[in-house]
């Protein structure tokens, strides 16, 4: 693949370019766009392909028939996370925010705690709110320039009427992947304090080496009975307009609830979501294997040029195409910073405090873009920030 290839993606309703004049005041036409999470590649040759078959079809009615969808998961999650998965665990949801919120319906009641690690990917907190549900932050600490779960003062914090956990594994926007003996603690905070544990995993195959993900199931085996596990194909692949991902549940309760809340919801399967998905898990390795080289050269370009400007640090990033910038030692505030990256450097920056405690004085950059973008964005930040 030619992931240097430029690929106009302007008055395409790309949400990404289309969109950051109304967002950020930056023009698509001489800016960068490097807030929301997708990437300006093409995808795997074999999902285009895939589309390009069900094109030709010419007839596009209600999806039907898992099987093969279902086997892809299974094999997968077998092959690049040796987790062997039933395919009577599986539930087809409308993308993972679409199962966040299908987890708080079927599993909580309104005014309940639901807590997150903070700062975290801003769409868990909107969607707890959303549900009436009350959101529970519990702040990240920073030890060696990465972030940590503080569970002790999470301990002290709780009133009693917290009964959720939502995990973004590895972290959005920190990066981290959490090493076993973090999700083993906090597999036993889960058990202790009787909290259903959702793990949000759609970044878990964007893995920088040495770092290595382990998916939750596999940490402790007791946390099984109270784990909603959420996957999806649309990071990885870069087809997020596909709008499909699973939530795999190996309890047979949780399953019957979920499975009623997904019945009260009306939804069914976009057929064209799970066509793509499919394709990506059956034939999307090896382009996965040739991305994952072109972006962590990207993310160390970033790193060097971002980390060689006074009061900047660019967090050690272990995975996920994101960068987590911390520019409160710059002397400047966070709304200074925020308007000389987008009106001086032309640059759509995702803003820190969306992410809720912790995020202030941040900037999340999206590094998954051709890499003349990158040597672009750097030199417009050291000329702005000189």
């Amino acid at each position: 693949m030619n992931f240097d290839e430029i690929i106009d993606r302007r008055h395409s309703h790309c949400m990404k370019w289309d969109m950051m004049q109304a967002l950020y005041g930056v023009s698509p036409d001489a800016g960068l766009a490097m807030w929301v999470a997708d990437m300006d590649f093409r995808t795997a040759p074999a999902i285009t392909e895939a589309l390009k078959a069900e094109v030709e079809h010419g007839v596009h009615g209600y999806f039907g028939d898992d099987t093969d969808h279902y086997a892809a998961v299974q094999t997968w999650m077998r092959t690049r996370h040796h987790w062997e998965v039933d395919p009577q665990w599986i539930f087809t949801t409308h993308g993972l925010v679409a199962g966040v919120a299908l987890c708080l319906q079927a599993f909580t009641q309104p005014h309940d705690g639901v807590i997150l690690f903070t700062p975290v990917y801003h769409a868990f907190a909107r969607t707890i709110k959303a549900n009436g549900r009350e959101v529970i932050e519990s702040p990240l600490v920073m030890r060696n320039g990465l972030y940590e779960m503080d569970l002790d003062a999470l301990a002290k914090q709780l009133k009693g009427h917290e009964t959720m956990v939502i995990l973004c594994s590895p972290h959005n926007p920190g990066g981290r992947v959490w090493s076993v003996a973090e999700l083993q603690a906090l597999a036993d905070f889960c058990l202790e304090h009787h909290l259903l544990l959702v793990s949000d995993e759609i970044h878990h195959d964007l893995v920088f080496a040495p770092a290595k993900h382990t998916v939750m199931p596999l940490v402790a085996p007791a946390i099984r009975d109270q784990l909603i596990m959420l996957t999806a194909t649309t990071k990885t692949f870069n087809i997020a307009g596909g709008l499909t991902g699973n939530a795999i549940i190996e309890n047979l309760q949780l399953r019957k609830k979920f499975q009623a809340a997904l019945m009260a919801s009306g939804s069914s399967p976009n057929r064209f979501g799970v066509l793509v998905s499919t394709a990506a898990y059956q034939h999307g390795a090896a382009w996965l294997d040739e991305l994952l080289p072109y972006l962590d050269a990207n993310r160390r370009l970033l790193d060097e040029g971002i980390n060689a400007l006074k009061g900047f640090v660019s967090m050690p990033m272990e995975s996920t195409y994101l960068a987590w910038v911390d520019c409160k030692e710059t002397g400047l505030s966070p709304q200074q910073v925020i308007d000389k990256v987008q009106k001086e450097a032309g640059i759509a920056a995702s803003h820190g405090a969306s992410f809720g405690k912790g995020g202030e004085g941040f900037l999340r950059f999206n590094f998954a873009t051709p890499r003349s973008r990158i040597e672009q964005a750097v030199e417009r930040l050291q000329h702005v920030f000189a």
